[in-house]
Parts: structure tokens; sequence; C-alpha cells
């Protein structure tokens, strides 16, 4: 462990972060404020009050009860927690009423942040301050540059997504800002890109989605995003050379993941996960090697019934054995009902295990666990990797098209569910499951998976690619502070 960070005259330097309220952001977050502790500085980790009151029910905890850094402080490092109120009421379903949630929060909330950091860097003026903000805040620029703070943004997505949005003014003057839903073409102008269809673009960059807040939000959280004095990217050098390289030119660039990965951090007393927790260790314990396809749209996206009920058939269809998370609220609609019927469960019989929510690290670690259906979310994508698990891609939303073509065309680590975004058929479904999982999971597919597993592991490695950054990272922000102030 370093000595305690110290800027001019022995003031201590200190971190205020505060994330996106979602599952995906929280980890990677939380693993950088015990990276940062860890390197000497004091932090203070700041929580949304309702996801702070999600965790304490989710492990049906007091508001005392919980606290993801006590561990941390036994062992020596200065890390502290807070919370503070988003706009709306505790009780107020953000899942469910996305676009209002974010309409509110991207007007509303830099007023709230705003106060919220210049109380806390009133009541320590003894200290340096610098601030952690993820990049989906469209806030943190103007209140770094109000409090003369050294703003440092977590980007929680692959460096690709970045680039891309990065240069929505490039994809606009060229025609694909927004993009055409359905007409398919190349794009090859984007420094550091290579080339990619415009069917694989975040959905926010399409035509259809042009009115949508998330599409709004682009523009407001990368002209912030500019203004950045570091950006911390959730990636590994190895895995996106070119990307990386080419954002370089633009801004101080760090490559430091898998961030929720990390060597030598103290262990969390208390989970991060919003959602209680199922072990299906045991049953896990009775299939073959290689057996159990593990499936799972992760923490945040929503998808409906008919999606639902095609897969349920497609499963059982398939004939392998299979561990389906289906998370509450995975409809947005408020309906709870989520598996096509009753009869599913007798149909699946001890081929099938349906969980609310899992420790998905451990699942896919497990040996039974051969395949990992997933909607390939950015932090899925990198527990498939990290524990050298091929992939069958379905792509919902957001950063998901994109992470598909670096999974399935790029790194050769994946296939795809269904060549057309959307369309699943049950027939369609268990035939690939079935090839996948009974030999169809080709060995150029296990050899990529293998080799990129080992990349990843040894990126966290003390003299791997991500900790150099990170180390090189620290160096450059301990001296900006010092120039700052």
């Amino acid at each position: 462990m370093r000595n305690i960070s110290m800027g001019e005259r022995g003031r201590k330097v200190h971190g205020i972060m505060i994330c996106v309220p979602y599952q995906g952001h929280l980890n990677p977050f939380v693993s950088l404020a015990l990276k940062l502790a860890s390197k000497g500085f004091a932090i203070t980790f700041v929580h949304l009050e309702f996801l702070y009151r999600k965790l304490c029910d989710a492990h049906h905890a007091n508001k005392t009860d919980v606290d993801l850094f006590s561990g941390a402080r036994e062992l020596g490092l200065d890390i502290r927690f807070t919370t503070m109120a988003d706009c709306f009421p505790l009780e107020f379903d953000r899942d469910a009423n996305f676009p209002e949630y974010w309409d509110t929060m991207v007007r509303d909330f830099p007023a709230l942040a705003d106060e919220f950091v210049g109380n806390i860097v009133s009541s320590e003026p003894d200290m340096l301050h610098f601030l952690v903000a993820d990049t989906v805040y469209n806030w943190p620029a103007a209140v770094a540059h109000k409090y003369n703070l050294v703003n440092v943004s977590l980007w929680t997505q692959p460096a690709l997504v970045y680039c891309l949005a990065y240069h929505w003014d490039l994809l606009e003057q060229n025609g694909h800002f927004p993009c055409k839903d359905d007409v398919p073409e190349e794009i090859k102008y984007v420094p550091g890109v290579e080339s990619i269809n415009t069917k694989d673009l975040m959905h926010y960059l399409k035509e259809s989605q042009f009115a949508s807040v998330a599409n709004r939000l682009t523009r407001l959280i990368f002209e912030q995003a500019k203004m950045a004095d570091f950006v911390l990217q959730n990636t590994v050098e190895e895995l996106e050379p070119q990307t990386l390289a080419a954002l370089h030119k633009y801004l101080p660039n760090y490559a430091i993941g898998p961030l929720n990965f990390s060597k030598n951090l103290p262990t969390n007393t208390v989970t991060t996960s919003l959602w209680s927790e199922s072990d299906c260790t045991d049953w896990l314990g009775s299939k073959p090697p290689a057996s159990v396809l593990y499936v799972s749209f992760g923490s945040f996206v929503h998808t409906n019934k008919q999606v639902l009920e095609e897969l349920a058939y497609g499963l059982v269809l398939s004939g392998v054995n299979f561990i389906w998370v289906i998370r509450q609220g995975i409809l947005g609609d408020g309906d709870t009902n989520a598996l096509p019927s009753d009869s599913f469960q007798d149909a699946i019989q001890e081929r099938g295990l349906i969980l609310g929510w899992c420790d998905q690290i451990k699942v896919l670690s497990n040996p039974a666990v051969g395949g990992f259906l997933t909607h390939g979310g950015w932090n899925s994508t990198l527990e498939s990797m990290w524990s050298g698990v091929p992939m069958i891609c379905y792509p919902i939303g957001f950063d998901q098209p994109c992470n598909r073509k670096l999974v399935v065309d790029d790194w050769e680590i994946g296939v795809n569910l269904c060549e057309d975004y959307g369309s699943v058929d049950r027939e369609q479904v268990a035939h690939k499951i079935k090839s996948f999982m009974n030999g169809g999971v080709s060995d150029k597919l296990k050899e990529n998976a293998s080799r990129l597993r080992q990349l990843v592991h040894n990126a966290v490695e003390i003299d791997g690619s991500s900790e150099i950054n990170f180390d090189r990272f620290v160096k450059d922000l301990e001296a900006k502070i010092h120039a700052q102030n």
C-alpha cells in the first residue's frame, strides 16, 4: 500500500465518486474506488438514495447494515460512503419510467450534483479534491470547472462505443446521426474504427430513436466528455488497440479494465448486487462439464413476452441443460409473469433451472457451463471473456449491437442467435442452441475464447497493461492536481 497521497503543504488528496444508478456501472465504480483508495487517496463514494435502498432491500438489511467499504476501512483505507437524492421520491419506478426519469435527470440533477459536490468541497477545505464521475452524466465538466476540480471520467462500455459517440458530429456530417434503420451501410471514416456497419451502431444513433432521451443525452454527455482531464476506459488495451490509440490523440485515455477483476483489492464484506442472489452450485455440480447453457439478459434492458416465449420453447426444444436468469422487471411494463405458462416448468424438469438473479461470475466460472446466451452488455461480455466461455449474442439495445460486432466479427468468440435483430423464432433458437452446445462450438471459437481469457487475465497482473496504465494514470492525476492547486 502506498503512502497517503499528499498535495502541496501536505494536503491530502480526496476523490468524490458518483456513478449512474445501474448495476453495470456500480460494479466497476466500486472496484475503481478500492483501487484509488489502495493508492493512498481518500475517497468519498456517493450512492443515489434509491439505489442504496434497493441494495439494502436485496440483502434484507437495515440502512445502517450495508456498508460496501467496511472491510477496506478495517485494512486502513480512507474510503467514505454517503448518499444523495436524485429528482424523484424513493418509491418512483425509475426503470419502468426510463424516459421520464432521464429527461428530468438531464434537466434537474446537475443543480443537485453541483450543490452536493460544493458542500463536500467546502466541508473539507484542507483537502485537495478531484471528481470521478460517470461519463453518462451531463454535468461533470461544469461542476469540476466551478470548484476547480480535476475531472476524471469513467466509461463503463467498450472503447469502440465511446469512439463512435465521441465523433457524433462526424457521423452527423456524413448522414449517420441519425442513420436509417433498415439501410445497412459501411462506415469507414471514424478515426480508430476500421469499419462498422450501421446495423451495428448503438440503437440511439438510429432514425427511429432520434427523439429518444438517449439520443439527446449523447450530444450533451460528449460535449462534457470532451472537457474531461482524464478518461478511464473499462477495457483492455490489447482488445481495442487501434481505437484506444486514436482516442489518445484527442484526450488522456487509459485502458484499465476489466475493473471487476482487479487484483489485490480489499474484499467487500457486502456484495454490490442489487437483487437477492440464488446459489446454484449444487445444481451445476450434478451436470457434466461444459453441458450447461447460461442464459441472462443482464441487469437493465427490457424485452417482451413474445421474445421470452420463443426463447423458452426454443430452450425446451433444444434439449440442453440450462440456467435462465429472469430478473424482476425484465418486461418493463409492470407485468411480473415473464414465463409463458406453468407448463414450461414441467417441460424443463431437471434440465433447466429458472432463477431471479445469481452471482454471474461464479456461474460462468463453473466447469459445468459451456456457453452463455447473452444480450451482450459490456459487464457480461467481460465476465464471459474472463471465464473463457463462448457466447451466443442477442443484442437488445444501447451498446449491445457494437459489443456483438466485437464478440462475433472481430474477436470470434461468439455467434449470433439470429441474423436479424429482434427476430426470434423458437425453431431457429433450438437449432442454434443445440448445435452450439452439442459440438457446434468450433475449435477456433474455443481457442479464441481461451486465448482472450488469458489476455484479460494477464492485463490485471502487476506487470499487465491495465495495471501499468492505472499506475500511469495515478502519476498523471497527482501531477495535474498539484499543478492545478
